[in-house]
């Protein structure tokens, strides 16, 4: 049985992912890490233990790595880029995969998780819904189809809590299609004001509103036609899924970067 701690518990995702994982016959949650853990002692009736700070769904939640004492196999992280240094540390410590589900991080956060993927083996990836893997190797077979002749938009739609925008997922997708053109096309951010026309960019836009669990659309504008691929996540389960998925993946493996294509192949 895999052994998988839950960092962001507390959160939604988190509770995805141990509701998921109550009926795995691979894995199995055996802790959490959560900064939100409250400081006073809450523990389920049945419980002697006096270290976590928090129960869920049966399992310990402690508020640091420090105080995690339970063997573990792998870590799943849905919480924010301000836990990465002290979750690669305890990855690296224990000698564990790290798969990492959060996005927003910063230029330094992307050179420690490329300084600890030569140690331990890190799984990333902005979205781990395999549909999203198939759009991406779709927009990338049809950015190099249909070449320069069409104008490439991405536009994101996500729910008002969403902090980072644009989405980790539009750009990669748009990363998707610029591949096709050797990385010659430079990306805009929204447009405002006079712009002039149209040069040879890849616009990215980023809707937030109601409850939106995500949306992404990629738009091929040519000569009096007009092609869009899309996706549309009704439920944050089918991410939890996939992370699920993706720690089962990387348990054995040796130190490296790991993506949802290396699932798919």
């Amino acid at each position: 049985m895999i052994r998988i701690l839950i960092c962001g518990a507390l959160g939604k995702m988190g509770a995805n992912l141990l509701e998921l994982l109550q009926g795995d016959t691979e894995a199995c949650a055996v802790c959490g890490v959560d900064s939100a853990a409250p400081e006073s002692l809450i523990l389920p009736e049945s419980s002697e233990s006096a270290q976590a700070t928090a129960w869920t769904h049966g399992v310990p939640v402690y508020k640091t790595f420090a105080e995690v004492a339970e063997a573990v196999d792998v870590v799943i992280d849905f919480s924010a880029p301000a836990v990465l240094g002290d979750l690669l540390g305890f990855a690296e410590e224990r000698g564990i995969g790290a798969v990492l589900a959060t996005t927003g991080y910063t230029e330094a956060d992307l050179a420690k998780i490329e300084a600890a993927s030569a140690r331990i083996p890190v799984f990333r990836t902005a979205n781990f819904s395999i549909g999203i893997t198939l759009l991406m190797r779709l927009v990338r077979e049809a950015a190099a189809f249909l070449g320069k002749d069409y104008d490439i938009e991405v536009i994101e739609r996500h729910h008002n809590k969403k902090k980072d925008a644009p989405s980790g997922t539009a750009l990669m997708l748009a990363e998707s299609a610029r591949s096709a053109f050797d990385g010659e096309k430079p990306f805009v951010f929204g447009r405002e004001g006079m712009v002039g026309a149209r040069g040879e960019e890849i616009g990215i836009h980023a809707v937030r509103g109601g409850t939106i669990v995500g949306e992404h659309e990629v738009m091929f504008a040519g000569e009096d036609e007009v092609i869009t691929v899309t996706h549309s996540a009704r439920s944050k389960r089918v991410f939890a899924v996939g992370a699920i998925r993706a720690a089962k993946f990387l348990v054995g493996k040796p130190a490296g970067k790991y993506d949802m294509n290396d699932i798919l192949e």
